[in-house]
């Protein structure tokens, strides 16, 4: 059903399915399938019914809820943005360069946080840190709640408010500034159905250029960010060399732009003069 769809990954799909009606892990359910196993007429009824939804293009994410960000599984649905495997590694920029500090506590700000995956990944994993994040979306926030909530975790701060004049009181202080803003042109359309039809349109578009949130974090970051801070920005993989321009333009130094598993262009670096 899903191949003929023409989703990609349909075994793939398949099997977190099923695993969620069945409560099991993808490998558990390969090993039934390998077994045998037979399903009762409600777990095939219920099954059935998710392949349905997923036929129509609703994300694997929106069907189960929840969806894995490097060490975390976050709770996602209508309204927020669904955590891309690609972002894990410009997470892994952010992490990077706070692990790489003396600080005791360096600071890190995500700026448009959304279900809140970069900020409770970075908080996670560089436990010494202390990190914000800023969510400007009543519709996203009720998701990034949820997800601060269950991670539970002392070093995160969640803050709702507006990206280009959040934490004024956290200026000259942070060690690490991240954004995967919106940044698709206004009259681009996403390819996917699965993007075009359920992510959030204000976390996909950034104006005429894409580039409308990036020159408010670029701003924003200049504030927050000490001498020698890192910036790290996401991207889609034809803007690095206008981000760069961009950021020069502003005062920023030592610009390089990254590129992800796929050999795309995918962040973009830069210090704070």
């Amino acid at each position: 059903m899903l191949a003929s769809a023409g989703i990609g990954d349909a075994e793939v799909d398949a099997d977190l399915l099923i695993g969620h009606v069945l409560g099991a892990s993808r490998g558990r359910v390969q090993a039934a399938g390998i077994m045998g196993t037979r399903l009762s007429e409600a777990e095939a009824a219920a099954i059935l019914s998710l392949l349905r939804r997923r036929v129509a293009r609703e994300p694997v994410q929106h069907i189960t809820g929840r969806a894995p960000f490097r060490t975390r599984e976050l709770s996602v649905g209508p309204g927020v943005f669904v955590p891309r495997p690609e972002t894990e590694q410009v997470a892994q920029l952010a992490i990077d360069a706070l692990q790489a500090l003396p600080d005791a506590a360096p600071v890190a700000v995500d700026l448009g946080t959304g279900s809140g995956a970069i900020a409770l990944a970075m908080a996670t994993e560089v436990p010494n840190s202390r990190v914000w994040a800023v969510e400007n979306s009543p519709e996203a926030f009720e998701w990034t709640r949820r997800n601060f909530a269950e991670a539970n975790l002392e070093n995160a701060t969640l803050v709702f408010g507006d990206l280009a004049e959040a934490l004024a009181e956290l200026d000259g202080s942070v060690s690490v500034v991240i954004s995967n803003p919106p940044y698709i042109p206004a009259d681009a359309i996403p390819r996917d159905p699965e993007v075009r039809l359920f992510d959030p349109p204000p976390a996909l578009y950034g104006g005429a250029d894409g580039l409308d949130v990036v020159r408010q974090v670029s701003t924003r970051a200049l504030k927050l960010l000490r001498p020698g801070g890192t910036l790290v920005l996401e991207h889609g993989e034809l803007q690095g060399a206008e981000i760069r321009s961009l950021l020069a333009a502003d005062g920023w130094r030592a610009t390089a732009t990254h590129r992800d598993y796929t050999a795309r262009d995918r962040a973009t670096t830069a210090a704070r003069p």
